[in-house]
């Protein structure tokens, strides 16, 4: 599969390495396509160019930006009802969201991208878990969620190819308790002293 990656810092390469290994084409967005290509980016199964270009020949889009700066990445984009994987989360000043119980980052997404599928995905954990994201006692969950159901499912099936316990979790206003999730996630990893090699897992019996 073409996969354009809007974003291209450490979460958007580190995901983008990982879906190359699995088999997935890789395209990320740069604005200045003339300059030399980043050793992040400069991977097999990758390439690069301007927005416009990388989503036209993607069936995918991956949203990798900080929240800051999500809105001008997407907005004005053709993207022609591709699914619009959404891995940011809606944090300003004081780790605080800056949306959440009546609505959610992913919806505003949606609102600034009214051409995407929006799906929430990959915004639960840290990019070390997008990396590996294989613990011995299992995988780490992943949850997915938007109003299209091919959408999701193909966010569910590339977090599976990633190798985490991906599973989907209803309509895209669902975000708007994964985002605070991601919270959790954060809180114990940068203020509860956990560091960063943990994840949340679905236990079962």
């Amino acid at each position: 599969m073409d996969i354009a990656i809007i974003g291209a810092g450490r979460v958007g390469s580190t995901l983008g390495r990982g879906l190359a290994a699995a088999g997935h084409r890789i395209h990320y967005v740069r604005r200045d396509v003339d300059s030399p290509v980043p050793e992040r980016l400069d991977h097999d199964g990758a390439t690069t160019g301007t927005a416009e270009a990388v989503v036209a020949r993607s069936g995918v889009v991956l949203l990798a930006t900080p929240w800051a700066a999500a809105e001008a990445a997407v907005s004005g984009l053709d993207f022609g009802g591709r699914p619009l994987l959404d891995a940011t989360n809606p944090i300003g000043a004081g780790m605080a969201l800056t949306h959440g119980h009546t609505d959610s980052g992913a919806e505003q997404v949606q609102r600034w991208a009214p051409t995407a599928k929006v799906v929430k995905v990959f915004n639960t954990t840290g990019m070390e878990n997008m990396a590996e994201p294989r613990y011995p006692a299992g995988a780490s969950m992943m949850l997915a969620c938007g109003d299209d159901a091919e959408a999701v499912a193909t966010a569910v099936s590339l977090a599976t190819d990633l190798g985490f316990d991906a599973h989907p979790f209803g309509a895209l206003a669902s975000a708007r308790l994964l985002e605070p999730f991601a919270l959790v996630w954060i809180r114990l990893a940068l203020v509860h002293g956990h560091g960063r090699d943990f994840a949340f897992g679905m236990l079962r019996r």
